[in-house]
C-alpha cells in the first residue's frame, strides 16, 4: 500500500487532485485510516489514476470519465474517439460562427438580421395508452423552443404531467438558461403539489424537458423518463434514472442489462410532487443532431432505440415506428416519445 503522497508522486499527480478524484467517485483509495482519515492506495490503481488525469485534460465531463474508466480497453478507446468527434464537430460549428462574426464585425459580411447563421428544430411528438393501462397519464410535447415528456402517476397523474409541462411552455427568454430552468422546476413542483390528492395519495410526475435557446439546449430532468442524443451515428444518454434499481446499478449490485426487467424498476426516488430536485445541464446543439425524449414505456420495450433513430426517417415516421415497436414489445405501460432533428435555418 502507498501513502497518498507516495501514490501522487508515482502517478505524477498532486495529493489535492487525488482527494478531488475521491470526492467525485472517480478514484477511491484502497483503504482509509479510521482514526486519521489518511488515504492509502494500491499500486495497481496507478493506471486508472493516469487515465482519469488524461481524460480530464481532454475536458471530458466527469460522468463520461466515470463511465469510460469502467469500460474494457477497446470500448474505452471507442468512447474517447466518439468524444473527440463530438469536440471536433462542435469546434467546426464554432469556427463557422466565428468566421461569420469576423466578417460581420469588419464590415465584410451581410447584415446580421438578413443572413445570420442559425439552427432550428424539426420535430414530432406522440403518446399512446398502451395495451394494459386504462388511462393515459403520459404526455409528449414538441414545439419550436421546448421538447418534453412527462409520466404522471397516482390519481390525477395525467393532470400532474400536464401541469409540469405547461410551466415549461411558458418560459421567458433570457441569457441565464440554467437559472431559468431552476426556477421553472420550482414552479412545476409547486404546480403539481397544488393538485388535489385522493385518499391521501398525491399525484406525481416525471419530467424530461429540453429548452431550446439559439444553439444552446437546457436540459431539466427528474424521474425515469429519458433523453438521448444521436450525433455522428453514436447514441448517448443525456439523463440518469432517479430510481431504486438505478441506484443498485450504480452501486454495482445489479447489472445494467437486468434493470428493465427488475420487479422494482418503477420505484422512483425523485419526482415532481414528492422530491422536486431535478438534474440541470446545458448542451450545445449541432446541425444533424437528433434528440429522443421518451417515457419508460418506450425505453423498456423497444430493444433497438439506436437503430430506429439511425434510420434517418422524418421525426413523424420515427415516432410512429417507436410507438409501434413499443406495442410489439407488449406495451404494458403508457408510451410517449418526442423525436427532434437539429437543422440549419
Amino acid at each position: 500500500m502507498l501513502t497518498i503522497g507516495a501514490f501522487a508522486r508515482a502517478a505524477r499527480l498532486s495529493p489535492k487532485a487525488l482527494r478531488l478524484y475521491d470526492e467525485l467517485g472517480l478514484l477511491r483509495p484502497a483503504a482509509v485510516d479510521a482514526d486519521s482519515g489518511y488515504r492509502y492506495y494500491d499500486p495497481g490503481q496507478l493506471g486508472r489514476a493516469r487515465l482519469v488525469a488524461w481524460l480530464r485534460r481532454l475536458d471530458m465531463p466527469l460522468d463520461r470519465i466515470r463511465a469510460t474508466c469502467e469500460l474494457p480497453g477497446a470500448a474505452a478507446a471507442e468512447a474517447v474517439t466518439a468524444y473527440m468527434a463530438e469536440l471536433e464537430a462542435e469546434l467546426e460549428a464554432r469556427s463557422r460562427l466565428a468566421g461569420f462574426l469576423t466578417d460581420y464585425l469588419t464590415g465584410k459580411g451581410t447584415p446580421m438580421s438578413e443572413h445570420a447563421p442559425g439552427l432550428g428544430l424539426r420535430f414530432a411528438a406522440r403518446s399512446a395508452i398502451g395495451k394494459v393501462r386504462e388511462t393515459d397519464q403520459d404526455l409528449a410535447y414538441a414545439g419550436s423552443t421546448l421538447l418534453a415528456v412527462a409520466d404522471g402517476a397516482g390519481p390525477g397523474g395525467d393532470r400532474a404531467a400536464a401541469a409540469a409541462v405547461e410551466v415549461f411552455r411558458g418560459l421567458p427568454g433570457g441569457t441565464d438558461l440554467l437559472r431559468t430552468l431552476e426556477e421553472a422546476v420550482a414552479d412545476a413542483e409547486k404546480a403539481v403539489r397544488a393538485l388535489p390528492s385522493q385518499d391521501e395519495e398525491r399525484p406525481i410526475t416525471t419530467l424530461t424537458a429540453l429548452v431550446w435557446s439559439g444553439s444552446r439546449i437546457g436540459v431539466a430532468h427528474i424521474g425515469d423518463s429519458r433523453a438521448y442524443l444521436l450525433r455522428g451515428g453514436e447514441l448517448s444518454r443525456l439523463t440518469d434514472d432517479h430510481t431504486y434499481v438505478q441506484k443498485l446499478v450504480d452501486a454495482g449490485e445489479l447489472a445494467a442489462a437486468d434493470l428493465p426487467a427488475h420487479p422494482q424498476r418503477p420505484l422512483l426516488l425523485r419526482a415532481l410532487g414528492v422530491d422536486g430536485e431535478a438534474d440541470l445541464s446545458l448542451r450545445t446543439a449541432l446541425p444533424g443532431d437528433r434528440y429522443l425524449l421518451c417515457t419508460d414505456g418506450v425505453w423498456t420495450t423497444v430493444p433497438d432505440l439506436a437503430g430506429a433513430l439511425r434510420a434517418g426517417a422524418h421525426p413523424e415516421a420515427t415516432v410512429s415506428h417507436l410507438i409501434d415497436a413499443a406495442y410489439a414489445g407488449g406495451a404494458p405501460d403508457n408510451v410517449a416519445c418526442v423525436v427532434a432533428d437539429v437543422v440549419p435555418v
